[in-house]
């Protein structure tokens, strides 16, 4: 990663906690779609003040919630045992992470991952406007949601991506996947969330010379995941890419007064 690549201020304490915090699960996900000049991917910029990650331009996403464990979610696509063994844990754990991402890019995009069967995903997701809201509210579950309104979670349309884990030195961590997913046909992101104050779509390599100019800050995962989505011209192509998921967990250095990330491989 690139030296200017360092965090902001505070960020990370100067006494670290110990033990280090234990990872929370969590899921975040890379909307994509192709235009005439690329694949661009959907960007949120978080609320300055919040507990993580606050004024960090960033990827929908968060952590899992109990309820995404919950196994009468209706699913089409590969089964829990194969997103296990793809990001090494349990099926139970992997089916959670599953529902995290298709509720959390719902929540926080409003793109629903879901269709009324197996080959089928809703071209509107506008009309579950009132369940959305329930959801972010925790007054609803995600396989309630979807038994009500009779969809299927489509596991096929999302593909693994990557496994980041927060460096222990930081006093919140998070053990999240990565996925990918191409935005259904007529659906459309928005911001209609609280945990942004700006969204947009862009290519990933506009928005890596928007950093390097400081415009948009950074975290190293968004930073690299940014990089690697710059390499495919279409969304196919990134769709397709053979992956390697294995656990990523960096460590904070001080280096003259900056604290930066460091990649295992960079130690």
């Amino acid at each position: 990663m690139p030296a200017e690549l360092v965090l902001p201020e505070g960020f990370v304490p100067e006494d670290p906690p110990d033990p280090p915090a234990v990872p929370r699960d969590a899921a975040t996900v890379m909307l994509v779609r192709d235009t005439d000049r690329g694949v661009e991917v959907f960007l949120q910029r978080r609320v300055t003040g919040m507990a993580f990650a606050g004024g960090m331009t960033v990827f929908p996403g968060g952590g899992v919630d109990q309820r995404d464990v919950d196994a009468a979610v209706a699913w089409h696509g590969p089964d829990p045992d194969w997103w296990g063994h793809r990001f090494g844990c349990a099926p139970a754990l992997a089916r959670a992470l599953v529902c995290a991402a298709v509720r959390e890019t719902f929540e926080e995009s409003g793109v629903l991952l879901a269709g009324p069967g197996p080959g089928s995903v809703v071209a509107d997701a506008r009309p579950y406007h009132d369940a959305r809201a329930a959801l972010v509210a925790r007054e609803l579950s995600l396989a309630d949601f979807l038994a009500d309104a009779g969809l299927v979670l489509r596991a096929d349309l999302l593909r693994p991506w990557a496994n980041w884990v927060t460096p222990a030195e930081e006093p919140r961590r998070y053990d999240t996947r990565f996925f990918l997913a191409a935005l259904p046909e007529g659906q459309h992101a928005d911001g209609a969330t609280t945990e942004a104050d700006r969204v947009h779509w862009q290519r990933p390599a506009d928005a890596l010379a928007d950093w390097q100019r400081g415009d948009c800050a950074l975290m190293p995962p968004t930073w690299v995941t940014l990089s690697d989505l710059a390499d495919h011209d279409t969304v196919a192509s990134a769709m397709a890419a053979d992956r390697t998921l294995d656990k990523i967990i960096p460590k904070v250095v001080r280096d003259g007064g900056v604290v930066r990330v460091v990649l295992p491989e960079e130690r």
